[in-house]
């Protein structure tokens, strides 16, 4: 099994793994998007797709059958240009179906190559909580001393549940490898769970900042959570019957695929593209806008080419 890659050089300083994959609300995959574009991190390894993934059903579009590529799985380096912990974010496009064991053996090996000294994982946790009330971080360490770390950044143990997929597997692995650290989990409204839900992701990366002291700029990921909240609120309200009608002035724009044609919206994309390229902090402006419009499945692999060069 073959781990394409380059070991940073010089090596990392006592690096923080942080792992995301898909899951309800978006909370980790936006949240581990979010810190890459932010810090400006770069590919160090990824794993052959074909060694854990297969297909097992074809995308059919017009009567067509339309190739589509494996899940990839990649991981991306940060150095603390303050002389603190550095970082490593594992971004899984999914999660293997089977193999989970395997396949936390041999992340947990490449990161310990890499010299990793704690191991995270990002989560979401569905509640009663209504869309406009304050997201809480739930946490489940690996041993006790993270987790008093947890408690004195404000994170709530989380007292009894099961941590379902990687997310869990992950952790078991890197305990029984003698490493430390834990699972914090986004709080999200049980209702909208299949929905993306930003201001859980901003949660969680506020409690990993304080753990971490690695320092990122949220406003942008604010700036979305605010309108997401608005939205789902209203909606909730409207469904309660306590909502006057018509008004949807601040909804969230929805993907709309009738804009992918749209001349101007692509001129916008190569613009936004090109500023990604120069300043890594704007891709997550461009990965909004790729949102927006119901094109980041098929602009994926250019983005995360971003990404590819220290």
């Amino acid at each position: 099994m073959r781990t394409w890659g380059v070991e940073p050089t010089p090596p990392l300083q006592d690096p923080w793994l942080l792992a995301v994959w898909p899951g309800m609300g978006g909370v980790a995959i936006s949240a581990g998007y979010y810190l890459m574009a932010k810090l400006g991190m770069h590919l160090v390894l990824e794993f052959p797709a074909t060694d854990y993934f297969d297909r097992d059903e074809v995308y059919v579009k017009r009567g067509l059958i339309v190739k589509r590529r494996l899940p990839r799985s990649r991981m991306f380096a940060w150095r603390d240009p303050n002389g603190g912990n550095d970082l490593l974010v594992f971004i899984g496009e999914a999660q293997p179906q089977t193999r989970a064991a395997e396949f936390c053996s041999r992340l947990i090996a490449s990161a310990r190559d890499l010299r990793i000294t704690k191991v995270h994982t990002f989560a979401a946790m569905a509640t009663q909580m209504r869309p406009a009330e304050r997201s809480r971080v739930f946490g489940a360490a690996i041993d006790k001393a993270t987790l008093e770390k947890f408690q004195r950044a404000g994170v709530e143990p989380l007292e009894s549940a099961t941590i379902s997929g990687l997310n869990g597997t992950l952790l078991e692995t890197a305990a029984a490898h003698g490493l430390t650290g834990g699972c914090l989990l986004g709080e999200i409204p049980h209702v909208f769970s299949q929905i993306p839900f930003p201001k859980a992701s901003m949660a969680v990366l506020e409690a990993f900042s304080r753990l971490s002291g690695v320092s990122v700029d949220l406003g942008e990921l604010k700036s979305q959570a605010d309108r997401v909240d608005r939205t789902l609120e209203d909606f909730l309200l409207r469904m309660e019957g306590d909502a006057p009608q018509g008004s949807d002035d601040d909804s969230e724009p929805s993907p709309v695929g009738t804009r992918k044609k749209d001349p101007a919206a692509l001129e916008r994309l190569e613009e936004l593209f090109e500023e990604a390229g120069r300043d890594r902090a704007r891709a997550f402006e461009l990965k909004q806008e790729l949102d927006r419009l119901g094109l980041f499945e098929e602009y994926e692999d250019r983005f995360l080419d971003l990404f590819k060069e220290p």
